[in-house]
């Protein structure tokens, strides 16, 4: 299920960043989310791992282990929290039910697992937990899937310090692939130590109790006179020396059958056990209706009355049980020491088709799920199960109804709760696959979001765009000193009227397209174009102080790219007049439907008769032009006075080259 995925997913954003996922998911070859109950093969979480461990440069084993620990808060954020807790008041009992946990898990998710997630037709792994004299555990892992098993630690390590305030220490003391159990299982055998932890808080209250404890006895046995004494003691002796064998003083017995405070007793529980079972057994077989026994040989011994009725088989006192059922989980052989062996599992039994009556043959076979007790007086296995139905639709598969299972399971309530989550979880899916949709589209739409604005923004400058997205007035500006630069093709009209216009479109879209990039290189602005005429200007509009610099250098580009552009009629390349000059402009928005950003002035004006007024393949430069390139690094020659169309005679240059430049530094080439 994508539930792993999701989590290691933000382990690593949370950790190392949204930039490390992406980096991560990329080499991976994996989308970029997972939905939560969606079932995703098993290579995809596999190679996530692996790349993590190369990215971030971390062994596998430190890799698992983190994931497990930060898995383990992930699952407590996600609700189940309070199902954690719940499972055992200790580390051992704790582990001892995390089966119990995959089997009732299973029944809502199919194949949701505390340790990992696997399709339903997948063997989940397994935990097998020891004691020891010492006071550590051997824990016994399971899996069909071989180098995961360092995500146990970390879980098992979390769990212990959140829940039961230990730490402890986990390592590997056997390694093996067995086949005790059916198939082939890596069994991995961790020794479990820990230690308590207590806090400075925690330690002065355990000094505190333990030293209230000590006053309180003291307290007591002055209160005690001896007739208490001894009227105690003669009922400790009542019940019996089997309740606790070994020799105690007067204070230790007194203290196992009295009280203190509001009832609580100082020491653990002792049940009572009837000298006789006060149960007959026709009410037994009918009032645990899926009960099974059997013997060492597996003999049939004793059976409930509905699963008699489904395998009337089991009428059959001592026919084999393994002839009738096989085991689902935990994948052992059916034979009496693997059932101890595993014995705080809980079993599944399913029927087998081959001996079940005809009726049966056309419906899915019957399991069964519960938990196995062993009778040491009678040497004989109790199997006292329910069957194992996840909704209603199970139920009528196999032709049940809820009144074949008995009032007090609450089987009947898992069904029909389970069948209203089902419900819930599909709705849920529903929902989260929708976001999903959105999510996608968003994405979509943002990326359509930039393409539109990166075409606005080459329409119109950034800040004027922005303020008419806003649906803001765009006031015009004045900019008190900027440098224009207008181009022509020499000789465009008689090309023109040589060639077809598809072969003018080519030649001019080829020739602006290497005038475009040259704007982006030396950061000028591209005011517009008209036929073969292409205007630019500098310091607008962001004034900037080297406005003449960036628009020689770009002139000096022009120069050089309209050497690369063809002329359809003599194949030569094709020759270009440029005409640069400084000085004032207003600028501003014209339009509505098709604004455009245009420049206002006699700036423009004499700009435009520089370039009219220029030779071919030359950069012709007004004075004032010249003025501001003059200590700039630039070689310029003098062209002497020209009558100037509406303007007179005017003292005129021509721009030769950058003297620090090279053609590469010119053109942004690397």
């Amino acid at each position: 299920y994508g539930f792993i995925n999701t989590c290691l997913k933000s382990l690593v954003v949370e950790k190392y960043g949204e930039e490390t996922w992406e980096k991560l998911r990329l080499q991976a070859g994996v989308q970029d989310s997972f939905l939560t109950f969606e079932v995703y093969k098993d290579e995809i979480t596999m190679q996530l791992v692996d790349k993590a461990c190369k990215i971030l440069g971390v062994p596998a084993d430190m890799v698992l282990r983190e994931f497990g620990e930060y898995f383990f808060e992930f699952c407590k954020r996600s609700g189940y929290d309070h199902m954690l807790r719940t499972l055992g008041g200790n580390l051992y009992e704790f582990i001892e039910n995390l089966d119990a946990l995959h089997s009732y898990l299973a029944l809502s998710y199919q194949a949701i697992l505390f340790f990992f997630v696997f399709p339903q037709e997948m063997n989940a792994p397994s935990f097998r937990v020891e004691k020891n004299e010492d006071g550590s555990m051997h824990l016994h892992y399971y899996s069909d899937r071989r180098g995961l098993c360092h995500i146990v630690p970390g879980i098992i390590s979390a769990a212990a310090l959140d829940f039961f305030n230990i730490e402890i220490s986990m390592e590997i003391v056997n390694q093996t692939e067995e086949e005790e159990r059916t198939g082939k299982k890596e069994h991995i055998v961790f020794l479990v130590t820990q230690n308590p932890v207590f806090s400075y808080k925690e330690r002065n209250e355990f000094s505190s109790s333990s030293q209230y404890l000590a006053d309180s006895e003291k307290q007591v046995e002055k209160q005690l006179n001896k007739e208490d004494l001894e009227k105690a003691k003669n009922t400790f002796r009542e019940r019996g020396s089997s309740v606790c064998p070994v020799k105690k003083s007067h204070w230790k017995t007194i203290r196992g059958i009295i009280t203190l405070g509001k009832g609580k007793l100082l020491r653990g529980f002792d049940p009572v056990y009837p000298k006789t079972l006060w149960i007959d057994t026709k009410t037994f077989c009918n009032g645990l209706p899926f009960h099974m026994v059997f013997d060492k040989e597996l003999r049939v011994k004793q059976a409930g009355v509905s699963i008699q009725k489904i395998v009337p088989g089991l009428q059959t006192t001592g026919i084999c049980l393994d002839h009738y059922f096989s085991i689902v989980h935990p994948e052992v052989p059916f034979t009496i020491s693997s059932i101890q062996k595993f014995i705080n599992s809980q079993f599944v039994f399913q029927t087998r088709r081959e001996m079940m009556p005809e009726s049966w043959k056309q419906r899915p076979m019957l399991e069964l799920r519960g938990q196995m007790i062993w009778m040491e007086s009678l040497q004989c296995m109790l199997y006292l199960c329910s069957p194992l139905l996840r909704t209603l639709h199970e139920l009528e598969e196999r032709q049940m109804h809820i009144a074949d299972i008995a009032p007090h399971d609450v089987t009947r309530d898992l069904i029909l709760l389970n069948q209203q989550r089902l419900a819930e979880m599909e709705l849920s899916n529903q929902l989260e696959r929708k976001k999903e949709e959105l999510r996608i589209l968003s994405k979509h739409l943002e990326e359509e979001k930039k393409k539109t604005e990166a075409l606005l923004y080459a329409m119109l400058p950034q800040h004027v765009a922005n303020q008419l997205k806003e649906g803001k007035r765009v006031e015009a500006g004045e900019f008190k000193e900027c440098t224009i630069l207008f181009s022509d093709v020499v000789t465009f009209t008689n090309i023109c009227a040589q060639c077809e216009p598809i072969q003018i479109v080519l030649m001019l879209n080829s020739m602006y397209l290497r005038f475009d990039r040259l704007t982006t290189v030396h950061d000028v602005y591209k005011v517009e174009t008209v036929g073969d005429a292409y205007m630019v200007v500098g310091g607008v509009p962001v004034p900037v102080p080297t406005h003449a610099e960036r628009v020689a250098n770009f002139a000096l580009g022009m120069i050089i790219a309209a050497k690369g552009v063809q002329n359809p009629v003599s194949g030569n390349p094709i020759q270009i007049r440029v005409g640069i000059h400084t000085g004032p402009v207003l600028a501003g928005v014209v339009g509505e439907k098709m604004p455009r950003y245009c420049l206002f002035g006699d700036t423009v004006n004499i700009a435009s008769r520089m370039e009219s007024h220029g030779v071919p393949s030359k950069i012709h430069l007004s004075s004032s032009a010249y003025q501001c390139l003059k200590y700039k690094n630039f070689e310029m020659t003098e062209r002497g006075e020209i009558e100037v169309k509406g303007k007179g005679k005017m003292h005129t240059y021509f721009l030769v080259r950058n003297k620090t430049a090279t053609e590469n530094e010119i053109m942004g080439r690397p």
